[in-house]
């Protein structure tokens, strides 16, 4: 019976530190995260329209584990450094950028940490002289929190098969 006594003690003290460590977690707001992750996406639509590459450096984590899939079949694009080229050669192509975002999607993890996000962008640019435009574009994504503020560390570019294109 003391054996019984002792191990519903040990199990007890067991179970009280782990919810003190639930306690303990560092809590968070989310409506000012989620605000902050809608900024860091506003941010990035107006880099694209502004062809600003230091802002969408500054809005990318830095690092060579992050990962960018465009709408090309070939386009996966692992690093900081892949990703900054390619924008910067997308940059020279186009001008006169304009994209408008709908249906924003954001969640963020029970921790505060990581979030992932969904919208459609309507895309309209200048290619070659010629007005382009794409509607429905699907940009879904994952965002770490660091000391400098939420960044994207995934993010992923496609066109549904019935995406409204035109010129």
């Amino acid at each position: 019976m003391k054996k019984f006594y002792l191990f519903f003690l040990y199990i007890s003290v067991f179970s009280f530190l782990i919810s003190c460590s639930d306690l303990n977690k560092k809590k968070f707001d989310l409506a000012e995260e989620t605000l902050a992750i809608e900024q860091i996406l506003e941010k990035y639509i107006i880099a694209n329209e502004t062809q600003d590459i230091e802002l969408i450096e500054h809005i990318w984590s830095p690092t060579s584990d992050i990962i960018l899939y465009g709408t090309d079949s070939h386009e996966r694009l692992m690093g900081w450094t892949n990703i900054r080229k390619a924008v910067k050669s997308q940059f020279s192509q186009i001008e006169e950028t304009y994209i408008a975002a709908s249906d924003q999607f954001i969640k963020i993890s029970k921790d505060g940490i990581t979030a992932w996000f969904a919208e459609s962008l309507q895309y309209n640019f200048m290619y070659n002289g010629e007005a382009k435009k794409y509607e429905g574009l699907r940009f879904t994504g994952v965002l770490v929190k660091s000391e400098d503020g939420w960044k994207i560390v995934q993010a992923h570019l496609s066109v549904p098969a019935s995406v409204g294109v035109g010129n």
